[in-house]
């Protein structure tokens, strides 16, 4: 299936790993030019080199703090002033600690918000002057499963990121007059360091084995396995594309069953 995609400038925050390169690849993989952002240069660099090698396409790699507003100004201005457009954004940026409501400090709770709220936010504000005057834009935002099923341990990612929900279905009515959809993808458990560092905080706050963490996930999950990041890159792949044109307002989770909410 040719998604149309081929041409299309997307940036992507937070893509040197995990679900931002995963979705970096996949859009790669369909014929976009591609500007990653990330904190660390070495990485940042290395994970270009991996998609331009495995792709062929355009890569653009800036290193920005998607928690510094002037930095994610840039990502943006760079990836517009290099290729003249920006059609795709794909917000993304690490998730907060794990812990429960007394574990965490106001500070605790107002860097989660500048981390996984306002990164967004303001990443949204720097393209939409691109994507409106170009009448076409598509919106992707990462969050997580915990925004529609709240899991144990995870309460700053359980309420950040049902603000993003809420973000999202909002900015669905408003943007949806100049032709730019937008939609959140929801990871379950899916195989990268993020999901990592979750088991390894059950083995030291639960005192469980490795083994014992990573089935209690998977006990979770009806396809009884993780996931992969290909599989959740290909899904925003499609959202990005010319034929998701009418999903608008969505929020999809991509966990193999885990959520059993009918909402």
């Amino acid at each position: 299936m040719d998604l149309g995609l081929r041409g299309r400038v997307a940036c992507v925050a937070a893509a040197s790993s995990g679900l931002g390169k995963a979705s970096a690849l996949e859009l790669a993989r369909e014929g976009a030019r591609v500007a990653i952002c990330a904190r660390h240069e070495e990485r940042l660099l290395a994970t270009a080199r991996e998609i331009q090698e495995t792709t062929g396409a355009d890569v653009l790699p800036v290193v920005a703090d998607v928690t510094r507003p002037d930095e994610v100004q840039r990502f943006i201005a760079e990836a517009a002033n290099t290729w003249g457009r920006v059609d795709v954004l794909v917000t993304n940026a690490g998730g907060p600690p794990a812990g429960t409501f007394e574990d965490f400090s106001d500070e605790d709770w107002e860097a989660a918000f500048r981390l996984n709220f306002l990164s967004t936010q303001r990443l949204i504000q720097a393209a939409l002057p691109y994507m409106k005057t170009q009448r076409w834009g598509r919106i992707i935002t990462i969050t997580s499963v915990s925004a529609k099923q709240v899991l144990p341990n995870l309460i700053l990612s359980n309420a950040i990121r049902a603000g993003v929900h809420g973000l999202v279905k909002s900015l669905a009515q408003e943007l949806g007059p100049y032709n730019i959809t937008i939609n959140a993808v929801c990871p379950g458990p899916i195989l990268t360091e993020r999901l990592q560092s979750l088991l390894e905080n059950a083995v030291r706050t639960q005192g469980i084995t490795m083994e014992e963490a990573q089935s209690g996930w998977v006990a979770q999950i009806p396809l009884g396995r993780l996931g992969a990041p290909h599989e959740f890159g290909a899904v925003v792949a499609f959202l990005a594309s010319e034929r998701a044109s009418f999903v608008n307002g969505v929020l999809l989770q991509v966990d193999g069953g885990m959520v059993k909410g009918l909402l």
